[in-house]
C-alpha cells in the first residue's frame, strides 16, 4: 500500500510539474542540498575551533552561539548529518562527528525536558546512518535522564522548572517532539516504561492542549496534587486564545511520529486534525510559510517563520505516508509549496551569507523580541529533514 502511494504521490509531483512550467520538484531538492551542503561545510569550517560551542543564530551581522546546554545543541549535528546522507562526502562526515560529540554530556541532563532534541537530532542521526554503537549508549543513557522527569502522579514530563510561582508542573506543546528518544530506546532497550511514559504524556496533551478546532495552546500547567491543569497559556504566542505557528507544527510532527511507534488512530486522527487546521487557515500566506502566530495580523511587516513552515513540511511528507492516496496527495502538494517556496531566493541564503545558516526568517520568540527575523539551527535542521523525506519519496 506504502508502495503504491508512494508511486501515486510521485506520478502527480511529476505531472504537476510537467504542467506548470516549473522545474521538476527533483530538481529543486537536489540543488537545495547541493547548496545546503556548500553553506554547511562553511559553517562548520567556522565553528570547528571554537571548542564546545555550536550554531544558534546570526543577529545584527554577529554569529550567536551556544555550549551543549543550549535547547537547540543538537541540531546543527543533525544538519550535518542530513548533509552526509545526501553527499556522502567524507569531510562532513569528520565535522558530524566533531559536532556531535561537543553534546555527548547532554545524556546525563535531568533538568531539561529538550534532552531529545538535544540527542536524537545529533547522535540518532549518526547512530542511523553509521551503525556507531557508543552513540546507542548515549541515547539509551539520555532517554533514561529524561524520564526523571516524569511524574506518574501527573503522567506527564515535565517542561520547565521556573516561575514556580505561576506555574506548578508546566507542559508545553514542544515537550511532543521529545517523546521520540523515549519510543526509539523503548523499542531498542525493551523498557516498556519509557513507552509507558511516551504514550501517557501524548493523551494527556491530546487531552488538555487542544482545542475543538485542532489548534493548541502553548502551556499547560497542571497541579500537582490533582494532575489536572490549573492554568493554559501561550507563553509564546500572541495571546493565550491564539494558535502560535511553530507550536502547532510541534503538535504536527509529534502526533504523526506518534503514531509511527504505536499505530494508535487516536495519533493519526489527531494528525490529520491538525494538518487540517493549518493548510485551510484563513491567515496562511498563499506561499506556506506561516505568520509567528496564525492569528497576528496578516500584514506584509508581521515576522513569518521559515521554522514552522520546515517543521510543518517535515510533518506532512510523513503523515502523508499514513493516509489514504487523494488526502496523501494534498499533504505532499503543500509540502512542496513549501518547500519550493524555502528553497527560492526569498528564504534561501547565497554560500558565504547569512553567517552560515541556510535558511533566513525564522522568529524565536516574537514577544519577547528574541530571535526576530533571524536564521536559526532548527530551521535548517527540519528543512534538511524535509528535503530528505522528500527526495526518499521520489526515489523510484
Amino acid at each position: 500500500m506504502k508502495k503504491f502511494l508512494t508511486y501515486t504521490l510521485l506520478g502527480v509531483l511529476l505531472a504537476g510539474c510537467a504542467g506548470s512550467g516549473r522545474e521538476p520538484l527533483e530538481t529543486v531538492v537536489d540543488k537545495a542540498l547541493a547548496g545546503a551542503e556548500r553553506q554547511t561545510l562553511l559553517m562548520a569550517e567556522k565553528y570547528s575551533a571554537r571548542e564546545g560551542r555550536l550554531p544558534r543564530t546570526w543577529e545584527n551581522g554577529e554569529d550567536v552561539s551556544s555550549d551543549s546546554r543550549w535547547w537547540c545543541s543538537g541540531f546543527f549535528p543533525g544538519v550535518l548529518w542530513y548533509v552526509y546522507e545526501n553527499g556522502r562526502t567524507p569531510r562532513v562526515l569528520e565535522y558530524a562527528r566533531m559536532f556531535t560529540a561537543r553534546v555527548e554530556r547532554e545524556k546525563h541532563t535531568t533538568d531539561n525536558h529538550d534532552v531529545g532534541f538535544m540527542l536524537y537530532c545529533s547522535f540518532g542521526n549518526g547512530l542511523r546512518l553509521t551503525g556507531d554503537k557508543s552513540y546507542e549508549e548515549v541515547l539509551l543513557t539520555g532517554a533514561r535522564s529524561l524520564a526523571t522527569r516524569f511524574k506518574p502522579e501527573v503522567g506527564l514530563i515535565r517542561s520547565w522548572d521556573h516561575n514556580r510561582d505561576k506555574w506548578q508542573y508546566p507542559v508545553i506543546i514542544d515537550n511532543m517532539m521529545n517523546l521520540e528518544l523515549l519510543m526509539w530506546a523503548a523499542d531498542r532497550s525493551g523498557d516498556k516504561s519509557l513507552r509507558d511514559m511516551a504514550v501517557s504524556h501524548a493523551d494527556k496533551t491530546l487531552k488538555h492542549h487542544f482545542r475543538p478546532d485542532f489548534s493548541s495552546c502553548h502551556l499547560v500547567s497542571y497541579d500537582t496534587i490533582s494532575g489536572q491543569p490549573h492554568l493554559k497559556q501561550t507563553h509564546q504566542g500572541l495571546s493565550d486564545s491564539s494558535a502560535w505557528s511553530r507550536g502547532q507544527a510541534w503538535g504536527l510532527y509529534g502526533y504523526t511520529c506518534m503514531y509511527r511507534f504505536t499505530g494508535d488512530a487516536r495519533y493519526l486522527e489527531q494528525a490529520r486534525g491538525i494538518a487540517g487546521f493549518l493548510i485551510n487557515h484563513r491567515n496562511m500566506p498563499a506561499d506556506g510559510i506561516p505568520y509567528w502566530d496564525f492569528d497576528a495580523p496578516a500584514l506584509a511587516s508581521t515576522p513569518r517563520d521559515a521554522s514552522a513552515a520546515a517543521i510543518m513540511a517535515s510533518a506532512l511528507v510523513e503523515l502523508s505516508g499514513f493516509v489514504p492516496a487523494a488526502e496523501g496527495e494534498r499533504y505532499m502538494a503543500f509540502a512542496e509549496k513549501q518547500i519550493r517556496t524555502l528553497a527560492s531566493p526569498e528564504y534561501t541564503a547565497p554560500a558565504g551569507e547569512n553567517g552560515g545558516f541556510i535558511l533566513r526568517h525564522s522568529t524565536g520568540a516574537y514577544p519577547f523580541s528574541s530571535e526576530v527575523d533571524v536564521p536559526l539551527t532548527y530551521a535548517d535542521y527540519y528543512y534538511l529533514e524535509a528535503l530528505t523525506r522528500i527526495k526518499r519519496r521520489l526515489q523510484p
